[in-house]
């Protein structure tokens, strides 16, 4: 006997599970830890994972229209006195499947979280741009979260956040705060930039930067005295740096390159890491940008980049380095740190000789 989704969520929150997956031809299967266990005996047949989603778009209060003319959907929703979901559903093979992630109510803390001092100190910027990047899952949003409740604390201003779902819920602190879902506030996530610039933000938090036109905007809202926060599904600063300019056709990627050197202020990339104890932590790796670094992105050299992260000073974070410094602590098991080593020569003398 299939539970239903209120029932099935909630046993997902006492597993401290991060996603749930509601796949045809499988149990249901809770995300926890890093491993996938099965929360349900019997396999989920057509007509109950119909059920079970019938219920999230319940919950919503949302209708179909998005699924049926797209064959996914994005959304977030609550059951009270338990959790916060992010609710993706989408067809396979002909059938309905969900992935329902886990976000917790209120914000997260930033320690909790092990978020580094220096991520946190970003939050002290006021103008320019930030990229927090990294795989899906990785707990970009979380980290995302934790620097704008930071500036919604501690100074006066309006924060927009424009995101797909919206995932934490601002309260107005210091700072007004507007949140706006695409595409149930606005159509699209460059529609939405766009109008930003024409209501008076200081801060700009944009979920995610997925084609030409919201790069492109994005770099003219940094331009204009805006503080722009944003992600990319990448890993490194350097693969970053070439993923936004290789967004943009060659014969406007020398002026792109420019303009990013004089508005990117930082470049934050992260990963979850398997720990010893059978958890994960996360490791980041912070590019903060100095004259040697507008120099390297306006030249053209970006593979240089992560030589200038490792020998540069209190400012940076190398992921090698950091990666090294969980062995040591006996965080997390040596074979862990090889297998998300960016340079794995690097990682050995780091772990050899601290």
């Amino acid at each position: 006997m299939i539970k239903t989704l209120d029932d099935l969520l909630r046993a997902a929150l006492t597993m401290d599970g991060s996603d749930v997956f509601i796949i045809p031809g499988s149990p249901v299967t809770v995300k926890a830890k890093g491993q996938m266990i099965p929360v349900t005996e019997s396999r989920v047949n057509l007509d109950e994972i119909n059920t079970l989603i019938d219920r999230a778009y319940e919950i919503a209060g949302r209708d179909k229209k998005h699924l049926n003319r797209d064959g996914d959907d994005d959304f977030s929703f609550a059951i009270k006195d338990v959790s916060r979901f992010r609710c993706n559903i989408y067809r396979q093979r002909g059938t309905l499947a969900a992935t329902l992630r886990v976000v917790a109510f209120g914000l997260p803390d930033p320690e909790e979280r092990h978020i580094p001092p220096l991520v946190m100190k970003l939050a002290e910027l006021r103008s320019g741009m930030v990229l927090v990047t990294g795989p899906a899952g990785s707990g970009k949003s979380t980290t995302l979260a934790c620097i704008v409740d930071r500036i919604n604390r501690t100074r006066s201003g309006h924060i927009i956040t424009i995101e797909d779902p919206i995932e934490y819920l601002h309260p107005h602190k210091k700072c007004l705060v507007s949140q706006r879902e695409v595409p149930e506030d606005a159509v699209n996530f460059a529609r939405a930039l766009r109008a930003s610039l024409r209501q008076a933000p200081d801060v700009i938090m944009l979920g995610e930067m997925r084609d030409i036109e919201t790069i492109s905007t994005a770099i003219t809202a940094a331009e204009t005295g805006h503080l722009l926060f944003s992600t990319l599904h990448t890993l490194g600063a350097a693969k970053t740096i070439d993923r936004v300019i290789d967004a943009f056709p060659a014969e406007q990627q020398n002026q792109i390159r420019t303009q990013l050197s004089m508005v990117l202020r930082a470049v934050v990339s992260q990963r979850l890491i398997p720990t010893e104890d059978g958890g994960l932590i996360p490791v980041f790796e912070v590019m903060s940008v100095n004259p040697a670094i507008q120099n390297l992105i306006r030249e053209g050299k970006t593979h240089q980049i992560d030589n200038a992260i490792f020998g540069g000073g209190e400012n940076m974070l190398s992921m090698d380095s950091e990666l090294a410094r969980l062995v040591r602590e006996g965080k997390i098991t040596r074979e862990a740190a090889r297998a998300y080593a960016i340079h794995p020569e690097t990682l050995e003398r780091q772990m050899r000789f601290g």
